[in-house]
């Protein structure tokens, strides 16, 4: 962990805009902050920063952000790793905590609510039913996700459970899913 005063965290997210504006913020919130809009860099930086904190989105560019868990915590052990969705679902949830997330937390999300997840000791899903049903692209999606996390990123792997062409998949991870429960 960081022997510096400032705790140490690493913002993951595909969007420039948003991973700068996060970045700033908790930044001025006092942490050592360090963005990564990739999971390569990502990695990177876990590994030269060791970061106590990892707010990681569960869609990067179309790939599953929770197959990067495994990879973060080998190389920061002690972190504490928030997913961040605008997608959020119990499925997902779970999968993330099980993965080795420590919490879980629907976009939109204040900076406030962040810090307030990253030190939670208990992990918070909304277990409600939802007052519309999720939309079958929006369930697709969900399902897409649970199986690549269960390959751990691997899409010709998923592809082949899923019993589906490997572009096929590719191209229907690459569309967001439908709104219902965004």
């Amino acid at each position: 962990m960081n022997t510096d005063c400032a705790a140490t965290l690493l913002v993951i997210d595909d969007d420039p805009a948003f991973n700068r504006v996060l970045t700033r913020a908790l930044g001025q919130r006092g942490f050592d902050v360090h963005g990564a809009t990739d999971g390569d860099g990502a990695l990177e930086l876990a590994r030269d920063h060791a970061p106590e904190f990892i707010v990681l989105d569960l869609n990067l560019d179309g790939a599953s952000g929770l197959r990067l868990i495994r990879p973060l915590l080998e190389a920061s052990p002690n972190a504490r790793i928030l997913v961040l969705t605008g997608y959020a679902s119990i499925a997902t949830a779970v999968d993330a905590v099980k993965l080795g997330a420590t919490q879980y937390l629907a976009k939109p999300a204040d900076v406030d609510s962040i810090i307030k997840g990253l030190r939670a000791e208990d992990v918070v899903i909304d277990e409600r039913a939802p007052d519309v049903p999720m939309s079958v692209d929006r369930l697709e999606w969900e399902h897409l996700q649970r199986v690549l996390a269960e390959h751990e990123g691997n899409i010709s792997a998923t592809a082949r459970a899923l019993k589906m062409h490997r572009r096929t998949l590719q191209r229907k991870l690459a569309r967001l899913p439908a709104a219902g429960l965004d």
